[in-house]
């Protein structure tokens, strides 16, 4: 399923942080890549385009990424994100529905609040990370990977069945990228650039809530404070007829400077950001706990053991797992995903799976997973990279500070 984008990146051209590539069914299948709304609109821009998931996307623009991604820290980046899965469910059943594929609490999540969570396996693996949004308009809002498109519409079809079979009230709608854009605008001036564009006060919108909103005079516009860079920022749903007149306005805006980013820059931030990244920290064999993610498994779940998974993933969370997803630091030659990790002997302790130079912090930056007993932040180890040692060791994650908005916790 996944594949590093540095193959289509290398017929390109192109040098720098690499992002993992994932091909969908479709496109493995011979019937070429979708079209987001916004695609003609990367090309005039001189956007790379790549085969992301099933959809051409701009991996990188004429900047290049380390530029772009230095950018987007200390200003903002707009990215089309349309590609990922947007999902409503409906009905009366809705919040026990999700609760019974998830390891949130969505009762106690409030009216507007999102939160980042995780379908299981019935093996305790992952399905998909996704973000949940819990409104008070009768329904739930879901963004999911675009790489399992097709597990997650699976999955919610074949639960509804079940569910409807018994007598419940689910109802599971899906978005269609090409009639809905999804951008998110990433960094400190995020807020200031998307503020004359928008009905509501942003500076009431914490991290991890969302509202519907007019975007530029258009009505029921949904816009989640969220991301996936360590930055502040805004996760916008908007018509396809609008998203390029959007766009066009963010990009021009006085009040922040905001340059379009591609895949690539996505990736080096999420990594410099320590975050989890589907087919790399996240698989059907890799469990939220040996991922780092014990926080999302809520606690009532855990009192209940009610989730697809539950002896698998508390009996880790008690005992704790064989192997850790850790933070790497080294110099010199960079370790892409597929490096071994070893200990200063060489003896094999695991296995690299996101890796970049850190333009934000100099070197390299990566994560893995290694035995527990060498997950200690400080470990000395050796990253094999073609074929030779690299002196690396063990970090603390997030590499870099996180700027999440909160009203009485701006940056500084």
């Amino acid at each position: 399923m996944l594949s590093s984008v540095c193959r289509a990146a290398a017929a390109a051209g192109l040098r720098g942080p690499m992002v993992v590539l994932a091909r969908s069914a479709a496109t493995d299948a011979g019937e070429g890549p979708r079209r987001t709304c916004l695609h003609d609109f990367h090309v005039r821009r001189g956007g790379r385009m790549v085969d992301f998931a099933g959809f051409l996307l701009p991996v990188q623009y004429s900047e290049g990424m380390s530029a772009s991604h230095r950018h987007v820290r200390q200003h903002s980046g707009l990215f089309d994100v349309s590609h990922m899965l947007q999902t409503e469910v409906r009905g009366r059943d809705r919040l026990s529905f999700l609760e019974s594929l998830c390891v949130a609490d969505l009762q106690a999540l409030p009216d507007n609040g999102a939160a980042l969570s995780v379908l299981t396996t019935h093996s305790g693996g992952v399905v998909d990370d996704l973000v949940i949004t819990k409104t008070p308009l009768g329904y739930v809002h879901l963004v999911s990977n675009a790489a399992r498109r097709n597990e997650v519409c699976k999955l919610l079809a074949e639960a509804r069945e079940k569910w409807v079979a018994k007598g419940k009230d689910v109802v599971v709608r899906h978005y269609t990228p090409e009639d809905w854009a999804l951008l998110a605008l990433q960094g400190p001036t995020a807020a200031a650039a998307l503020q004359p564009l928008v009905d509501i006060d942003l500076t009431q919108l914490r991290f991890m809530t969302s509202s519907l909103a007019a975007v530029d005079g258009t009505e029921r516009c949904r816009i989640t404070r969220c991301g996936y860079t360590g930055e502040d920022g805004f996760e916008i749903c908007v018509p396809a007829g609008i998203a390029e007149s959007v766009s066009e306005q963010l990009l021009a805006c006085k009040n922040g400077s905001v340059q379009l980013a591609g895949l690539g820059v996505r990736d080096s931030l999420r990594i410099e950001a320590g975050l989890c990244l589907y087919g790399a920290e996240l698989s059907e064999e890799i469990s939220p706990i040996e991922a780092g993610l014990t926080w999302l498994v809520a606690k009532r779940r855990r009192e209940a053991a009610d989730f697809p998974g539950a002896s698998s993933i508390l009996q880790q969370i008690r005992q704790g797992p064989a192997r850790r997803r850790v933070g790497l630091r080294s110099q010199g030659a960079p370790a892409r995903a597929g490096a071994h990790i070893v200990d200063l002997k060489g003896v094999p302790l695991g296995q690299v799976t996101s890796g970049c130079p850190s333009p934000s912090l100099g070197g390299n930056v990566a994560m893995g997973f290694v035995q527990a007993q060498a997950a200690k932040a400080g470990t000395r180890l050796h990253l094999m990279v073609r074929n030779k040692p690299v002196d690396a060791e063990v970090a603390k994650m997030p590499f870099v500070t996180t700027n999440y908005y909160t009203p009485d916790k701006k940056k500084k």
